[in-house]
């Protein structure tokens, strides 16, 4: 009987709570803690009451779990069966997260591999969800973490935001970066790189750069998938991808489980507009995530104009960012994330 790996990953996922369930992956949150005061996210705070506090210039940080509780999730896990347990997390740039997990997983009672993925938000989510199906049909621990590692080397992410002040004041930018970005009164384009943001373009308006971050995704995902990107080339090249297979990615482990809950979104079949081009011979499949705070009608015209677009289009996500992320990028977030499977 091939072993039982279980899953464990943190509140950034953003995967719904039928993912979380279907899969049967725990989850342990990071907080908010506004004016002193703490939240779970998740549970006790939305992004929408981030960006109020945000708006009204109320003190606004984040922390990482402790590892006493991801020694509570890894415990249960192993009381639930599991015979080991792979544990992914954001970026280890962005949260003391993952050192968290690493802490934890040495106390374990089952061996638990401990991931950086390099990733937030659904592009962790994908990654997590590749890793649930590894585990789901027998995989090892090492095959789990393959598969997660194999995901997030796919995977990119793009964003655009109305200031840069809020990653500046969360650390997540440089002070430079920023005060470029404002005595210019540019619009940022950013991207997810080796786990890092950093800046991709500079456009003057909001409208030309929703406009051109639609672009760079739609040129992104034809270049993943083999498929036509119907944008001028060098695109790809300028964007780059999530992670590097083997690097960019940290594995810690030893000795661990977990169960849990919470996630938010709302997933939409992406088999509309897409149904020819998964038939096209070399188009493999793409999802893609449509992230925003605050912006929800412009993500879900953002999300119906790439439908068509994205060849080999399987699934489409379209969600507000959780309250950890809300806070470091602010109001008016709009991100996608592509992840060809």
């Amino acid at each position: 009987m091939p072993p039982h790996v279980a899953i464990v990953t943190d509140s950034t996922a953003y995967l719904s709570p039928q993912a979380l369930n279907r899969h049967a992956i725990s989850l342990v949150p990071l907080t908010v803690v506004i004016d002193d005061e703490a939240f779970e996210e998740g549970t006790d705070i939305s992004a929408p009451a981030v960006a109020r506090a945000l708006q009204r210039r109320r003190p606004v940080t984040t922390s990482r779990p402790s590892p006493a509780e991801f020694t509570a999730a890894y415990e249960a896990a192993a009381a639930g069966g599991a015979d080991a347990i792979v544990s992914l997390h954001l970026s280890a740039d962005f949260s003391g997260t993952y050192d968290a997990a690493t802490v934890a997983a040495k106390e374990a009672p089952v061996p638990v591999r401990v991931v950086d993925t390099g990733m937030v938000a659904m592009a962790l989510g994908f990654t997590v969800l590749a890793a649930a199906e590894a585990a789901e049909a027998g995989g090892s621990m090492d095959d789990v973490v393959a598969a997660a590692e194999r995901r997030a080397a796919r995977t990119s992410a793009f964003f655009y935001v109305d200031t840069l002040d809020y990653l500046r004041r969360g650390g997540r930018i440089g002070a430079a970066q920023a005060l470029f970005g404002s005595a210019l009164a540019v619009k940022p384009l950013l991207r997810l790189s080796d786990g890092r943001i950093e800046l991709l373009e500079k456009v003057r308006t909001a409208s030309r750069a929703i406009i051109r971050l639609e672009e760079i995704v739609v040129e992104c995902a034809g270049a993943a998938v083999g498929g036509p990107t119907g944008v001028p080339a060098g695109v790809v090249a300028s964007a780059g991808a999530g992670v590097p297979a083997g690097a960019g990615t940290g594995v810690a482990g030893t000795g661990v489980g977990g169960v849990g809950s919470v996630g938010s979104g709302a997933v939409g079949s992406g088999a509309a507009g897409s149904a020819a081009a998964e038939g096209a011979a070399g188009v493999g499949r793409v999802d893609l995530a449509v992230h925003h705070l605050g912006a929800a009608d412009r993500a879900a015209a953002l999300a119906e104009r790439l439908r068509p677009r994205v060849p080999g289009l399987g699934e489409l996500v379209v969600s507000e960012v959780g309250a950890v992320i809300g806070a470091h990028a602010g109001p008016g977030l709009l991100g996608v994330v592509v992840s060809p499977r």
